[in-house]
């Protein structure tokens, strides 16, 4: 499910792919639902691709998510993304113990937190669904 959710530079939010043109991609808003063309120039970011440093690996964002979800029971996010650099570390140790303090940033925090907020809103909450069927269907 996330592979489809994309997060372009210089645009808030976060978009899903709706189709691909000859030099561009037809995305739109998971906020407002408006359709925009991202543009091969446009650095555009799957979030099935990301994943947070932990101290021994990196696990997949999906995975974060989804530990997020059961920690707030699949509403949004308890903590604003807006609070102070502490209360994001204190929040990201709750939910991930071993993160690795020196490469996760609290702007990596927010963006984690303003991200589960959007797809939650959307409706989105597969978050590691597809990753599951892809290795049943190997």
């Amino acid at each position: 499910m996330l592979k489809e959710i994309l997060s372009l530079t210089g645009k808030p939010g976060l978009f899903k792919l709706v189709s691909q043109g000859k030099n561009m991609l037809i995305v739109e808003s998971l906020i407002d639902g408006k359709r925009i063309p991202a543009y091969t120039k446009d650095k555009v970011v799957s979030l099935g691709d990301i994943a947070i440093f932990s101290e021994s690996t990196e696990i997949p964002l999906g995975q974060v998510l989804e530990i997020v979800k059961t920690k707030e029971n699949g509403a949004v996010c308890s903590v604003d993304s807006k609070a102070d650099n502490d209360k994001l570390r204190n929040y990201m140790a709750e939910i991930l113990p071993d993160y690795d303090r020196d490469r996760v940033y609290p702007s990596d925090i927010r963006k984690l937190i303003n991200w589960y907020n959007i797809l939650i809103n959307a409706q989105i909450t597969d978050f590691i669904a597809e990753e599951k069927d892809e290795v049943a269907a190997e």
